[in-house]
């Protein structure tokens, strides 16, 4: 790898003049062995390997595209998969979707009231927010959504280019998409529950879509809380956005919120190897 500090000059022969001046040094970055190099990289962060280090020389691009170097990382920082016996086909995709992985749905516990979320249908008395009825299987839930008499809907879109997966990323390599959002009823009254979730492209036209079934709850249910979870794979080239739409209402139409409670929902790019 060579590097120059030169002064601003103008034309051929002013470069070959600096050339010669005691003020022009050139210098070669001594190559250095593989394991250093790699251990090196280990304490950088990952964004400046794979944008900066690599960029410098071939040296330094062999060893950032290496797998062994993307395998210790996971290792030294336990981010190896639950199975064992599955290994990921690029580990470090694997490695950069594992530290990137969150929730990329805002607000989804109403700790914010209604914040980031649009409000598609708000029938009957509208939407409000509650305490749950029932203690929740994670124990940081401690608001609810409430359904009303008539249809209640609210949606987020999430922007994967604005969330840190751009264009490139996404048509290349697919990652999986799971999404998952808890439902309960209430025990006196029935209630109806709906979900849909869409891959969308640049102009915010579906591309793929998860929307099961309503689910419908008698009355003198259990109020306990029911997952709704689902994973988008192999969906093609175009994914720009995700829209995720849920709600329902009371079946029964008794006045105030008696319709069905959601919270925790999630949606979030996982690893291919689980």
């Amino acid at each position: 790898c060579f590097h120059r500090k030169e002064k601003k000059s103008h034309g051929s022969s002013a470069f070959e003049r600096l050339k010669r001046s005691p003020s022009v040094v050139f210098f070669q970055v001594p190559s250095v062995p593989l394991e250093i190099l790699e251990e090196i990289f280990h304490n950088l962060p990952y964004d400046q390997v794979i944008r900066r280090c690599r960029l410098v020389c071939k040296q330094w691009r062999e060893v950032s595209d290496s797998e062994s170097l993307w395998r210790e990382r996971c290792r030294r920082e336990r981010l190896l998969p639950r199975d064992v016996t599955r290994t990921p086909d690029d580990w470090r995709e694997y490695y950069v979707l594992c530290r990137k992985r969150r929730n990329l749905l805002k607000n989804p516990r109403a700790e914010h009231n209604f914040r980031y979320w649009q409000i598609v249908s708000n029938g009957g008395d509208r939407w409000t927010i509650e305490d749950p009825k029932v203690p929740h299987p994670n124990e940081k839930v401690q608001k609810n959504f409430v359904t009303s008499f008539e249809m209640c809907l609210k949606s987020q879109d999430i922007d994967l280019k604005r969330e840190g997966y751009n264009a490139s990323f996404m048509d290349w390599y697919q990652p999986p998409i799971r999404i998952s959002d808890w439902y309960a009823a209430r025990h006196d009254c029935a209630c109806e529950y709906k979900i849909k979730v869409e891959l969308l492209n640049e102009k915010k036209k579906c591309l793929q879509k998860f929307e099961p079934e309503m689910i419908r709850f008698e009355q003198w249910s259990n109020q306990q809380w029911h997952q709704m979870s689902h994973i988008f794979t192999n969906y093609g080239p175009g994914v720009r956005y995700v829209r995720f739409v849920h709600g329902g209402k009371d079946g029964q139409y008794w006045k105030g919120w008696y319709g069905v409670r959601v919270t925790d929902s999630c949606v979030e790019v996982c690893p291919e190897v689980e």
